[in-house]
């Protein structure tokens, strides 16, 4: 699938809430989204987990 059609399908999915749900649909949708695209990242392997939680000093020791 590409991202060009997830992007569609995203986009179609808060316009609907939006539209009618009001802006707090909206936004409940956007945030359970960027949720669910960082989750199906990490299980897809693309992002570990411990880069949210290691700091800016810990890159420049590298």
């Amino acid at each position: 699938m590409s991202m060009a059609f997830v992007g569609l399908i995203a986009g179609l999915a808060l316009g609907f809430a939006g539209y009618f749900g009001g802006f707090g649909a909206f936004v409940l949708v956007a945030a359970l989204g960027a949720v669910g695209f960082l989750v199906g990242r990490f299980l897809d392997g693309d992002l570990d987990a411990g880069e949210f939680f290691r700091g800016r000093d810990s890159e420049r020791r590298r």
